[in-house]
């Protein structure tokens, strides 16, 4: 399926998408991020920086990666053997998207009886395989009334991309595996399950390449809060706004764009470049048939906005309230080095 090369539309679909945006589930869940940060006590003072992909913790002359995922019950019931799936899949994505990569994986199951736990399991096991990532235990609860998954990572970086180095004046950059399908009745778009192991592993080794290259410093991949909500997460941690040009967007042909931008991608990261190394980012995905282009750029306004032609509408505003609540925090000691 071949990219229509963005998202042009006409005044009255604009206006729609911008109240679609703006009343996103998708971006309204994110905030629970503030509400559990806050009653943790953690956030704007550790030195493990809060509101990233994963934890990064320092490790000799590198870090360790750490993230957990959990899926919602109705996700799991409707499509167990894709959320185990998903289960590695999410969670390899968020260790690529800090330029890690991934040591191994551990689960949590909860399902009424082996016969429902059974596709969860098949699909977390295909996956680990097809991936090459291990599953190296967890917790398996079969007496539940409902079916939960809970998976966590551990990965480890030479170099990072965070959320938290986005610069005024670099630009945005975009890049999305647009060889899937819908995945329904959700909005993943599913680009993993039939691509051969080689190709899953070469294209999240990308992350880690451009991390150790130096072309980059900040990314984020693209989950449940679309292009524009993630682009708002990496705003907010980074202390910046970013500009969206939908025109830009990469997009498979014939999707609805409002659905699209709110869409969770099986492949999909945003990333932060000065405009110098922008093309070798671009074509280091676009070697290996991965959308990429840049969609916008990274100002110091503080808002997340998007424009069509000439029509500009603010999606979020940082100075009129937070998002997940995860700000910027001062310098670390080994970026002032």
């Amino acid at each position: 399926m071949s990219a229509r090369g963005g998202l042009p539309l006409g005044p009255d679909a604009f206006a729609g998408i911008v109240a679609k945006l703006r009343a996103s589930a998708g971006m309204a869940a994110k905030a629970d991020i503030a509400l559990a940060a806050a009653r943790l006590g953690i956030g704007g003072t550790s030195d493990i920086r809060v509101g990233d992909d994963c934890a990064a913790i320092p490790d000799g002359e590198g870090w360790l990666l750490l993230a957990i995922e959990g899926f919602m019950n109705e996700f799991v019931a409707g499509d167990p053997w894709f959320a185990g799936w998903c289960g590695v899949m999410v969670n390899l994505s968020d260790i690529a998207a800090m330029g890690g990569r991934p040591l191994a994986v551990v689960d949590a199951v909860w399902a009424k009886g082996e016969e429902e736990a059974s596709p969860v399991l098949a699909g977390l096991r295909a996956a680990s395989e097809r991936f090459g990532v291990p599953v190296v235990g967890g917790h398996t609860n079969l007496k539940t009334d409902r079916g939960q998954l809970s998976v966590a990572i551990l990965g480890r970086a030479k170099r990072l991309l965070t959320s938290f180095d986005a610069q005024p004046g670099e630009t945005l950059i975009a890049a999305i595996d647009l060889r899937g399908r819908y995945r329904e009745p959700f909005s993943n778009w599913e680009a993993a399950t039939d691509a051969p192991a080689e190709r899953l592993r070469g294209d999240l080794a990308l992350l880690p390449e451009i991390a150790e290259a130096g072309l980059s410093r900040a990314a984020k991949d693209i989950s449940q809060g679309g292009v524009v909500g993630t682009s708002a997460m990496l705003a907010e941690a980074s202390g910046v706004g970013i500009e969206i040009d939908l025109a830009r967007v990469p997009a498979p042909e014939g999707v609805d764009p409002a659905r699209w931008l709110m869409s969770f991608p099986s492949y999909g990261y945003l990333l932060t470049a000065t405009p110098d190394n922008e093309p070798a980012i671009c074509q280091a995905f676009q070697a290996r048939g991965i959308a990429a282009v840049a969609i916008g750029r990274v100002t110091a306004d503080r808002r997340v906005t998007v424009l069509n032609g000439a029509a500009r509408e603010t999606i979020w505003d940082f100075a009129a309230r937070p998002l997940i609540g995860c700000g910027p925090l001062a310098p670390r000691a080994e970026d002032a080095a």
